[in-house]
């Protein structure tokens, strides 16, 4: 009997690639994720050290005005900065499960064709036991014939 060949073999090595792509789409999505979530714990740093020295600037004794200003500008384009961050971690989180949601079709493209394979080789196994026990069966009965002769 011919060795076991399955015969969708290219559509499930196709399959997998597409299964490896979308694993490696989602990795990417995760490091822009976390990408983006490394700026905004900078930009909380920046805010937390530009309140601190505001609230350092407000002791008792002299005020510069100017420098006081100049932090509350330095906080509004942080504080838009990090609306924006805010507003591309949601588009960057829709994105994350819209490519987990792929990874997971690929995968079970490919659990199907993986099982079909495997019901498809037990069977090859199965057809290929019955052969050796017919065979095993045909030539025990000629040696018993031939051994029945005188």
């Amino acid at each position: 009997m011919p060795p076991f060949r399955f015969r969708l073999a290219t559509l499930l090595r196709l399959r997998e690639l597409a299964r490896d792509e979308r694993r490696a789409e989602l990795a990417q999505a995760y490091r822009a994720k976390d990408l983006l979530e490394e700026q905004e714990r900078a930009i909380e740093q920046h805010l937390a050290s530009l309140r601190e020295a505001a609230r350092r600037a407000c002791a008792p004794g002299e005020i510069d005005v100017d420098r006081l200003m100049e932090a509350r500008r330095f906080e509004t384009v942080l504080l838009a900065q990090q609306q924006d961050i805010r507003q591309k971690q949601q588009m960057i989180d829709a994105e994350v499960e819209r490519r987990r949601l792929a990874l997971v079709e690929a995968n079970r493209e490919v659990q199907v064709l993986e099982n079909l394979r495997r019901r498809q080789y037990e069977r090859h196994r199965a057809e290929e036991n019955r052969r050796e026990i017919k065979q095993l069966d045909e030539i025990a009965q000629q040696r018993a014939v031939g051994e029945t002769r005188p």
